[in-house]
């Protein structure tokens, strides 16, 4: 069986027209048929090529509204005809099938429908039967017929066309073959995520392409990134971002879009170690590193602000990976690529998933993300004593921070600002310890500050640990069977202790 196949016939229906014209112009050059139908006919009518017209070897116009057009024996019957095959080409010949031996077609633009309207039958509308019928029959028999599936192989089919002549190669066959599949499989996937929602009962997710990075979170790790990254932010500056740059910037992008007034927050290995909101910019990054400047060095820090002159000048002063803000002001900007390796991104408004994902075992977890943030209407009153205004305050930023740790998590807040964070302990009781020992090397006043849980206390040591610490005002979720220890003791030591009814657990 010959594997080099001269193409003779083609045909062409495409929505996307840019790209097209040197392909028909080469093959009209090889002398190769080309048929199509609807928009693109017309299109290579006016390049001066001619065409034979779809229903000129259907005998059938194109019908419902164009819902119909190739969805026919005779153009199904011309890709997936086996040439080697006796009986398929006898059936063929009787019933005046041209053999199609080159497919150009692409998919309407279903996801770009979406993102740009919920009007529920113009999306329908752009669901593809015929492209996707026609990609699939002439993928499976790849053995005989090329199929170019999408714009961005044009320049490949240029390449193969003019290195052979206008034939093909069974193994070039087959991976065009391969990319068709790999598009409408993913195209199949969104329409699929579309109908069904935000539902946990099936699992599907696909990305056409990926973005190979450097390595994984070791050197001796393979990664590659999945998505659009350009959606979510611009690069300005700096080294290509790596894995654990990514891990890192989508933690502070996370954090940072809990806070509306000038904040800073600053991220190592995800968690955070520094955070503060401010009336000014400037002041919300010496208070962010203030809380941690130890662990700040080489750290991924986020702003929900554009960064001006006086923040970018003492910015510089710090080594550190990655800066991401919704702008930056021009002498801004050329003080922090000084550093030639600091990476500078512009983030940008990004519509996310309301759901996470995980793999492990055989499988993949998934669940809701925790998008919960607290008011102060959600704060229950489990003590005699109840938070004053700027204790409450306090306690609902600790608690929007606390939810971005890895449990279990202790964070001590004043005025607005990390003060104190333990994070990762196998103990609720140790991550208190370490929150009070970092806020003490870093001279923090504990006195009148808040303290955060991410669940709730087993046991009264972490109430009376706080409150031997200068802690006033305390959080946590409420539901240990021994809650009432805790209550007792704030109510003889006057402390104040709300309940959210909420954990924030974090792996």
């Amino acid at each position: 069986m010959s594997q080099v196949k001269k193409i003779n016939n083609a045909l062409i229906s495409v929505f996307y027209k840019d790209g097209l014209e040197p392909v028909v112009h080469r093959l009209h050059e090889l002398g190769v048929i080309i048929h199509s139908t609807g928009g693109t006919k017309d299109f290579i009518e006016k390049l001066g090529i001619p065409v034979v017209p779809v229903e000129q070897v259907t005998g059938y116009p194109s019908i419902l509204g164009g819902r119909v057009k190739t969805l026919h024996p005779k153009v199904f019957g011309g890709i997936l005809a086996r040439r080697e095959n006796t009986q398929d080409m006898q059936e063929a010949a009787q019933y005046e099938i041209p053999m199609l031996d080159l497919v150009i077609v692409d998919l309407y633009p279903f996801e770009e429908t979406v993102k740009s309207t919920t009007e529920e039958q113009t999306i329908i509308e752009k669901i593809d039967i015929g492209g996707v019928s026609l990609i699939r029959a002439a993928a499976k028999n790849f053995a005989d017929t090329l199929i170019v599936a999408h714009k961005s192989s044009y320049t490949d089919l240029l390449d193969l066309l003019n290195t052979h002549n206008g034939s093909s190669e069974k193994e070039d066959r087959k991976q065009f073959a391969a990319r068709a599949f790999n598009i409408t499989s993913h195209y199949d996937t969104r329409i699929f995520n579309w109908f069904n929602g935000e539902s946990k009962q099936e699992f599907k997710l696909s990305y056409l392409n990926g973005t190979t990075l450097r390595y994984g979170e070791n050197p001796h790790q393979q990664a590659v990134f999945f998505g659009e990254m350009g959606e979510a932010f611009n690069q300005l500056h700096g080294k290509e971002l790596s894995y654990n740059n990514l891990v890192d910037v989508d933690a502070a992008m996370e954090l940072i879009a809990e806070f509306s007034q000038p904040t800073f927050a600053i991220i190592k290995h995800t968690n955070p170690c520094g955070l503060a909101e401010r009336a000014t910019l400037e002041q919300a990054w010496k208070d962010a590193l203030a809380g941690d400047p130890v662990s700040a060095f080489g750290g991924v820090i986020a702003c929900n602000r554009a960064i001006d002159k006086a923040t970018a000048t003492l910015m510089d002063n710090l080594f550190f990976e990655v800066l991401a803000a919704p702008g930056y002001d021009a002498d801004a900007l050329e003080i922090l690529k000084n550093k030639k390796n600091r990476i500078l991104l512009i983030q940008k408004p990004c519509a996310k998933s309301k759901l996470q994902f995980k793999s492990l075992l055989n499988g993949v977890l998934v669940q809701d993300k925790d998008i919960v943030i607290e008011t102060a209407a959600m704060l229950k009153p489990a003590t005699q004593k109840h938070p004053n205004a700027q204790e409450i305050t306090d306690l609902l930023f600790a608690l929007r921070l606390v939810k971005h740790a890895k449990s279990n998590t202790i964070v001590l807040a004043k005025n607005r600002q990390l003060v104190g964070i333990g994070c990762g302990h196998t103990s609720r009781i140790d991550a208190l310890h370490h929150a009070i020992s970092k806020a003490k090397e870093f001279k923090m006043d504990l006195n009148g500050a808040v303290m955060a849980s991410d669940a709730f206390f087993p046991f009264p040591d972490c109430v009376e640990v706080a409150h031997k610490a200068g802690i006033t005002a305390i959080t946590q979720p409420g539901g240990s069977i021994k809650d009432q220890l805790s209550i007792d003791y704030c109510n003889t030591h006057e402390l104040a202790m709300v309940f959210t009814g909420i954990r924030h657990f974090k792996h």
